[in-house]
């Protein structure tokens, strides 16, 4: 990727958390319809739906102080909802080649999220 600025990449990271959130709900929509594929599916929605918000929230913080917290929410979102897609797969609620993508982009917001938190504390 060519070295974009600030808010070019912020707009892109929102797009993409945004994105993660929709493709979460499609998924929901494909679970089997047992209990616990509907509690866990309901985790994850929750958790999912937090990394697109809160990245969102992160954007117009007012502070640094507030960037980093919003985005300490994101890391803590993300790394929960690469959990409970394990958790899917570990109890063979699902297979995991339908969860792979999403399990690869929860891990590499994580990663991109945690990087830039990194950044913010050490400035």
């Amino acid at each position: 990727m060519a070295d974009i600025g600030k808010i070019e990449f912020g707009e892109m990271f929102k797009n993409r958390t945004k994105k993660f959130v929709v493709d979460n709900i499609k998924f929901f929509r494909t679970l089997p319809k047992t209990e616990e594929a509907k509690i866990i599916g309901r985790q994850l929605l929750r958790s999912s739906s937090s990394v697109g918000s809160n990245y969102r929230a992160a954007c117009r913080a007012r502070s640094k102080a507030e960037f980093h917290s919003k985005l300490s929410t994101v890391v803590e979102e993300a790394d929960e909802s690469a959990f409970w897609m394990e958790v899917l797969i570990d109890a063979e609620v699902v297979a995991k080649q339908q969860l792979s993508y999403l399990l690869d982009e929860a891990n590499q917001i994580l990663k991109i999220s945690s990087a830039s938190r990194k950044t913010v504390s050490n400035k």
